[in-house]
C-alpha cells in the first residue's frame, strides 16, 4: 500500500462517517490526507495528524475523532491495525500483503513510477546559466548546469510541462571587447586591457584565420565585427556540445540580439504605458520599480537613446509571458541576489503577479580542492576552472550527482578524491553500486531460470521487518518527487537513493533472495526477486530525474 492509497482509504473513511451523520465537516471532507512515515517504526507503518487537523472545525475531541477513524480503517482490506496515539494522532499498520503489493505497483508502472499529476496543467519556462558566448563555461556554470537540468526533470516527473532556456547574452560592449581580443591574437598582440585573456583565445583566433585567411586583410572596423562574429558561433557551438556531453540539454537558446531585431523591445514598452509605469526625465525613460517595492526607478533607455540591459530583461520576460509560461522561474548566481527584487518589480509593473508568474532561485559558490588546493587557475581559461576540465578530471556521473545532492543555496567545497573515489563513502558511486548489484541478482537469477515477473507472485510473503522497510521506501518515491519539485530542491531525490540504497543492503544482507546449491526455488524466492526488480526500477528513475547513469554492471 502506497501513501497515496491510504490517503485514499482515510478520505474514504471521512466520507463515510460524514454520510452515517457521525461527522459533520462544514468545508467538506477534504480531497486528500497527509501521512508520513513514523520516525519510530514501533508506531507503524504510516502516521497522520488528520484528526488534529479536523476536530476544531467537527466540534469533536480529536482522540475521539481519531477512534473513529481507526475503526472505519480497520474494516478495509490491506490495513492490519489501526491505534490513537498521542493528542490525536493515528498510527497504521499494513498488512503484509499489501504492503508487498507496492512491488508489483512499480513493476507494473515500470519508467511512469514516481511520476505525479501535482503540477499538471503547468507550463513552466526554466532560464538557467545565460553564460556571455565569450569565453568557456566555468564552475559557476556548471553547478546550474546540473541543478537545472535536474528541477526540469522533476518539474516534469510532476506533470509540468518545462522548457529549458538558455538566455545568450549576445549584445553589448562585452561582445565587442570579445572581438577585438580575437582580432589582437590574431596579429600576434595582446588583448586590450578590458579584453579577454586565456589560451582559448588563441586557439579561437587561430581557428577563424585557418577558416578564413582574408579576415585579417580586412579594414579593422569590419575585421573587428568579423572575429566577434566568428568567435560567437564557435564559442556558443562549444557551449552547446559541452552541455550535452554534460547530460543537460536546452529547447530553446533566445538571443538576446532577437529582441531588438524584431519588436519585442517596443512590445515590451506598449505593455508597460498600458499599465502607466514609465516616464521620462532627462531625455531617459524610466519604469515606475519603486511602486512595488524596488529601491529606485528603473532606467530602460538612457538620454544617449541607447538601450540598457534591463530594457531588454523586461522585454525577455514579456515574450515569455506571451508564449503562454506561467510561471517563469530564474536559476541566478550569487552576485545576481540583488537583481531579485527589480525582477518582481518588473512583473509587477507589467501587470503580473510576482508571487504567481515569476519565481527567481539564487545558487551559491562551489570551491574544488584537489591535493588540499583551491582550483582557481585554467590553462585554456585564464581565471576560471572550465566544464570541459571538470568533465575531463570527475567526470559527467560524479560531477552532476555531487552538485546536485545539495541545496543549491548552500555554498559548496567539493573535494576531487572523494568525488571520484570508488566507495561506499561516495555518495554517487554508493547509489550506483546499489543500481548494479541489483542487475547482478537479476542476471544471476536468469542463469538459474528464475524470472521476476509477476506470475504467481505472492505479496504477503515480503512479511520480514526488512521487506517492509524497503516496501515503505519505494512506497516514498512518488512523494519524494512531488516534494521535490514543488519546492524545486531535486537534492531531495539524492537523498531519498541514498536512504533507498541503504534500505536496500539491509533487506539483502538479511534475506536470501536466490536459493543456494541444491535448493529449490520457493516462492519466497521469487517474491524476493520481485521486490529486488522493483527496488531496480526506482533506483533507475531516481537517478534518471538527476541526469546520472544506472549502470548494470560497476
Amino acid at each position: 500500500m502506497t501513501p497515496e492509497q491510504l490517503s485514499t482509504s482515510l478520505v474514504a473513511a471521512l466520507t463515510r462517517l460524514v454520510d452515517a451523520g457521525r461527522l459533520a465537516l462544514p468545508d467538506g471532507v477534504p480531497s486528500e490526507v497527509r501521512v508520513e512515515r513514523p520516525k519510530v517504526k514501533e508506531h507503524g507503518d504510516y502516521a497522520t495528524n488528520v484528526a488534529l487537523q479536523l476536530a476544531k472545525r467537527a466540534g469533536l475531541n480529536p482522540r475521539e475523532l481519531a477512534q473513529w477513524l481507526a475503526d472505519e480503517l480497520v474494516t478495509d482490506d490491506g490495513i492490519e491495525g489501526a491505534e490513537v496515539a498521542g493528542p490525536g494522532f493515528l498510527n497504521v499498520r499494513v498488512a503484509a500483503g499489501a504492503q508487498g503489493a507496492v512491488a508489483a505497483t512499480v513493476l507494473e508502472a515500470g519508467t511512469d513510477f514516481g511520476r505525479t499529476a501535482t503540477l499538471a496543467g503547468q507550463r513552466i519556462d526554466l532560464e538557467f546559466i545565460s553564460a556571455n558566448p565569450t569565453g568557456p563555461l566555468h564552475l559557476g556554470h556548471t553547478r546550474w548546469a546540473a541543478v537545472g537540468d535536474a528541477i526540469a526533470r522533476v518539474l516534469e516527473g510532476a506533470g509540468a510541462v518545462v522548457t529549458r532556456e538558455f538566455y545568450v547574452n549576445d549584445r553589448g560592449v562585452q561582445m565587442d571587447h570579445f572581438g577585438a581580443s580575437l582580432m589582437a591574437r590574431a596579429h600576434g598582440e595582446e588583448p586590450p586591457e578590458d579584453g579577454y585573456v586565456g589560451s582559448y583565445v588563441s586557439a579561437l583566433a587561430d581557428r577563424i584565420v585557418t577558416a578564413d585567411p582574408g579576415i585579417v586583410d580586412l579594414p579593422r572596423d569590419e575585421q573587428l565585427v568579423a572575429f566577434r562574429e566568428a568567435g560567437y558561433a564557435l564559442q556558443l557551438a562549444e557551449h552547446q556540445s559541452e552541455l550535452e556531453e554534460f547530460n543537460t540539454h536546452f529547447d530553446v537558446w533566445f538571443s538576446e540580439r532577437s529582441l531588438h531585431d524584431s519588436d519585442a523591445v517596443e512590445k515590451g514598452f506598449a505593455r508597460l504605458r498600458e499599465q502607466g509605469r514609465l516616464y521620462e526625465q532627462d531625455g531617459a525613460l524610466w519604469m515606475r520599480t519603486t511602486d512595488f517595492g524596488d529601491d529606485k526607478d528603473r532606467v530602460l533607455r538612457k538620454s544617449d537613446g541607447s538601450l540598457t540591459y534591463f530594457a531588454s530583461d523586461t522585454a525577455y520576460y514579456v515574450d515569455k509571458r506571451d508564449r503562454g509560461f506561467d510561471p517563469c522561474i530564474y536559476l541566478l548566481g550569487a552576485d545576481h541576489h540583488g537583481y531579485v527584487g527589480r525582477l518582481r518589480a518588473m512583473a509587477a509593473c507589467v501587470g503580473d503577479d510576482p508571487q504567481q508568474q515569476l519565481e527567481v532561485l539564487i545558487g551559491q559558490l562551489v570551491k574544488i580542492l584537489q591535493d588540499g588546493q583551491e582550483l582557481k587557475l585554467s590553462k585554456r581559461a585564464g581565471t576560471i576552472v572550465s566544464l570541459r576540465e571538470l568533465i575531463d578530471l570527475v567526470g559527467t556521473d560524479a560531477m552532476r550527482y555531487t552538485l546536485i545532492r545539495y541545496p543549491a543555496d548552500s555554498p559548496l567545497t567539493l573535494d576531487v578524491s572523494e568525488m571520484t573515489s570508488r566507495s561506499n563513502e561516495n555518495p554517487v558511486y554508493y547509489v550506483q553500486y546499489a543500481h548494479a548489484r541489483l542487475s547482478s541478482i537479476l542476471r544471476n537469477a536468469a542463469d538459474l531460470g528464475v524470472g521476476d515477473d509477476l506470475d504467481g507472485f505472492d505479496p504477503s510473503l515480503l512479511s520480514t521487518e526488512q521487506e517492509g522497510s524497503l516496501l515503505r521506501a519505494l512506497a516514498e518515491f512518488p512523494r519524494v518527487v512531488a516534494r521535490a519539485a514543488e519546492l524545486r530542491e531535486p537534492h531531495r531525490v539524492a537523498r531519498y537513493l541514498e536512504d533507498t540504497a541503504s534500505a536496500f543492503h539491509t533487506f539483502y544482507g538479511a534475506c536470501r533472495v536466490l536459493p543456494q546449491g541444491d535448493e529449490d526455488v520457493t516462492d519466497t524466492h521469487r517474491a524476493r526477486l520481485v521486490l529486488v526488480a522493483a527496488t531496480r526500477q526506482v533506483f533507475a528513475n531516481g537517478l534518471g530525474l538527476l541526469g546520472v547513469s544506472a549502470p548494470d554492471r560497476m
